[in-house]
């Protein structure tokens, strides 16, 4: 096995990756990059916004600075090389990686995705989230992210699940239901988890399910954890919707993206009386200003690519529905597309983020210029690991629930969760981001304050 770990005490440079986070992205596999290179904050990698972000949150919160300084670095990164063997007996090399950011309060926990642009930079930029993540929704896990540099589309199902079990044995040392807990991001499936929750068990000698999330309910998943992250962003602009003092009935809605996330985001809403005038996949928009029937429309998982066939008055490119003049804009597809070059042509009153990092940092200083809300990422769509998390409990606890129950604990912890981000928005006179950030760090660096640092 050849393996190396770099821990907390190395910096490293960066790269021009971004990406999203447990199944968080939408409707289209692949990571962007921004468009404006003459603009350093338009181009930062996720490490280096990451970075930023703490930094921002931090001179809002009294905290020991030493502490955000541990902050800005992973506790380590498991790189390790990955042989698989090709149908047609050939052997090849892949590079994995399993970032961990921090475990103050809980094992850590991010997906695992493979794509080409999987790098180590971007691991631990994404692992950084996923601690912002689980902390402003009060789950008691860490931040971790990983993946394989390939690409999914090029490897037969037999030669992926060669590379999980493979991946699955490099990381079995570093991995664990009480250590660190994967999950599904891009690239890779339910399915997926459940080839690495097998090899982890048969090293182990035992059944033990609790080693990833996002697993088929019949080997240990939970009912509605595809949904979740749908589910939450609907609940959150719900929310919104109200505090600004508008009826949901009322409301259209834009939303770019008809995976699991904008697909389950757009149905729900639409049950609640909502008017989603606009969706999109990856080839375009259909529109229909008198509202769709969303239940109608088929997403990327029942049917990849079919949006623009549905029959609806009129189609849009996805830069043009971003530009709706509607209440609500639901970007829920992939990183970086609302930037500098069209956040003054953003029509929407409101900004609710569905898939992670779809604003950029000067987009979003634009958005706060025009006061238009956006509802950051960390909250919106944490239904997935919060799902995630009571998968685990299930799993630990040997007990199986209902679908009813987990969106009946999923409802209640995301609006508790949002009106913990309220208080503070309300308190600092702040930013939506801000607010989740200064929740977040203030849970952790409070964390880290109370366990002491280690003579």
């Amino acid at each position: 096995m050849a393996s190396t770990t770099t821990t907390d005490d190395e910096t490293d440079g960066v790269d021009e990756s971004t990406g999203g986070d447990e199944i968080a992205s939408d409707g289209v596999d692949g990571s962007t990059e921004a468009d404006d290179v003459d603009d350093e904050t338009e181009t930062e990698s996720a490490l280096e916004t990451a970075r930023r972000q703490l930094q921002q949150a931090a001179a809002l919160v009294d905290v020991d600075q030493h502490i955000v300084d541990r902050l800005k670095y992973p506790k380590a990164v498991h790189e390790v090389t990955v042989p698989v063997e090709r149908d047609d007996g050939s052997v090849d090399l892949f590079t994995g990686y399993r970032a961990q950011h921090d475990s103050v309060r809980g094992p850590f926990k991010g997906g695992l995705r493979y794509h080409p642009d999987v790098t180590r930079d971007e691991c631990v930029g994404l692992g950084m989230w996923m601690t912002w993540k689980c902390a402003v929704m009060d789950i008691p896990f860490g931040g971790a992210k990983g993946g394989v540099a390939v690409d999914p589309k090029s490897l037969s199902d037999d030669e992926t699940e060669r590379l999980t079990r493979r991946f699955a044995g490099e990381l079995r040392d570093v991995i664990g239901p009480n250590t660190d807990i994967p999950a599904p991001d891009m690239g890779t499936t339910p399915q997926t988890m459940a080839w690495l929750m097998d090899a982890y068990s048969m090293q182990e000698g035992e059944t033990t399910p609790g080693v990833v999330t996002g697993k088929p309910p019949v080997v240990g998943g939970s009912e509605g954890r595809d949904g979740a992250p749908g589910r939450s962003v609907a609940l959150v602009t719900r929310e919104a919707v109200e505090y600004y003092g508008k009826d949901l009935a009322e409301t259209t809605v834009a939303i770019q993206g008809f995976g699991s996330v904008g697909a389950n985001a757009a149905r729900l809403l639409d049950e609640w009386g909502a008017s989603v005038v606009a969706v999109s996949d990856v080839n375009g928009a259909i529109y229909d200003q008198s509202g769709l029937d969303t239940h109608a429309v088929q997403s990327h998982g029942e049917q990849p690519e079919a949006v623009m066939g549905h029959d609806a008055p009129a189609t849009l490119s996805n830069e043009e529905l971003l530009e709706l003049d509607v209440d609500v804009l639901v970007p829920a597809a992939v990183g970086n597309v609302l930037t500098v070059e069209n956040a003054d042509d953003v029509a929407a009153d409101l900004i609710v983020e569905g898939a992670n990092g779809p604003t950029t940092s000067g987009a979003g200083e634009v958005f706060a210029e025009r006061d238009i809300p956006v509802i950051p990422d960390i909250l919106a769509n944490a239904g997935g690991v919060t799902v995630s998390y009571f998968e685990w409990l299930q799993d630990i606890n040997r007990r199986k629930w209902s679908l009813e129950r987990v969106h009946e604990e999923l409802d209640a912890e995301m609006l508790s969760a949002w009106h913990r981000v309220r208080e503070e928005h309300e308190a600092r006179d702040v930013t939506w981001r801000d607010a989740a950030y200064v929740v977040a760090l203030s849970r952790v660096a409070e964390a880290h304050a109370t366990r002491g640092l280690w003579p």
